[in-house]
């Protein structure tokens, strides 16, 4: 999950630049991208709350310990709980639209033709895919059964086992990384 976490803020900067868009808080969009999913995770996993919910509550009370302000706490939970948005309009919310597609692109291939071929194998070399489809897969299913109000239901229901199976990314030779 840690490599998801890492690729999804490659992707996130890497559409940014693709689309030509400066101007956005890098700080924000990491601390986003590490910490989306941690409400799938065992020690995370809020029995009410979603997982992009848990994961925002817990960003908040991390970056209060860092000293963040309280709006900047708040707009780290808004990108979080929106990247499971079926879409974020990039004008509301350009971070949480970059890391609503950078997770839809690491998750299910949405938009895998977007970047260099060679900035993909860059980053699947530095952060390989790994077990994310199999352990991802199993905590949102898992999430999606105890919670069917959330957006892991949602995710489940629209096929997220066999487009993490079939995602273009498993299948993608690894080349030498700087990164």
């Amino acid at each position: 999950m840690l490599n998801h976490a890492m690729r999804s803020w490659y992707w996130a900067r890497g559409i940014a630049a693709m689309e030509c868009r400066t101007g956005f808080d890098e700080e924000l969009l990491l601390v986003a991208a590490l910490l989306h999913d941690l409400g799938t995770t065992e020690a995370f996993d809020n029995h009410t709350l979603s997982y992009e919910e848990a994961g925002g509550h817990a960003a908040v009370a991390l970056t209060a310990g860092a000293g963040w302000p309280k709006s900047r706490r708040q707009r780290v939970m808004e990108v979080i709980v929106r990247h499971n948005w079926p879409s974020v309009d990039p004008e509301m919310d350009f971070e949480g639209y970059l890391l609503e597609s950078a997770t839809g692109l690491d998750i299910t291939g949405a938009r895998s033709d977007v970047l260099s071929a060679n900035f993909v194998d860059e980053v699947l070399h530095a952060y390989p895919r790994l077990g994310v489809a199999q352990e991802f897969t199993a905590c949102v299913t898992s999430q999606a059964e105890r919670k069917p109000s959330t957006a892991a239901h949602r995710i489940v229901g629209n096929g997220l086992a066999e487009k993490m199976r079939d995602h273009p990314f498993e299948r993608r030779r690894h080349v030498e990384s700087d990164l």
